[in-house]
């Protein structure tokens, strides 16, 4: 098998596309796709999203020190591309992609109720990075529909139908293949 090389660049794929609610003071919330987006540390748990400088949610999310990542599903993939494609500076995201504000239990900034999964976060650090920064993120609750669990509690996001960003375009997760550790599971 032969290889090309490229130019430097981010090709780390697939990523989540997830949608990330904000909002400052008495403004209107806004969303922002954002793709670049992970988890960075678990006790105390920790996100990082990376933010183009220019973009409008940028400088809420700096100031108001707080966010609301997302997580997005097929049904959802219209106005996750949508909210990515648009500025909130020209519009009210929520009303024309017709979604609902869900009030955080423990921020300001709203999460986006048609979202399986909405993740409350506030912002411990900004690192600037040349075009985007990385916000640096505690995560002070996450928010999961019930219609995920089954009777013990136990989390089926596969059901949620969650989608992945690669090298712009928009794709469904895939099917099972594993659980963590069955590559050294004893057999039985």
């Amino acid at each position: 098998m032969k290889k090309q090389t490229w130019r430097a660049g981010n090709m780390l794929y697939p990523v989540p596309a997830v949608m990330v609610s904000c909002k400052r003071g008495n403004e209107k919330p806004n969303i922002i796709t954002v793709a670049w987006a992970g988890t960075v540390c678990s006790d105390p748990a920790m996100v990082s999203i990376s933010v183009r400088k220019s973009r409008y949610s940028h400088d809420i999310i700096k100031e108001s020190g707080e966010f609301v990542v997302n997580l997005t599903t097929k049904k959802l993939a219209r106005a996750t591309d949508f909210c990515g494609v648009r500025s909130g500076r020209d519009m009210d995201k929520f009303k024309e992609m017709h979604l609902t504000e869900y009030k955080s239990t423990q921020i300001k900034a709203p999460g986006i109720m048609e979202s399986p999964v909405n993740i409350e976060c506030k912002l411990k650090q900004v690192i600037e990075l040349g075009t985007h920064d990385m916000f640096l993120a505690e995560v002070v609750a996450v928010n999961v529909n019930e219609d995920l669990l089954d009777e013990k509690g136990t989390l089926h996001l596969e059901k949620a139908e969650l989608i992945a960003y690669a090298h712009g375009q928009y794709y469904g997760l895939g099917q099972h293949i594993g659980k963590f550790g069955y590559s050294v599971k004893k057999k039985k």
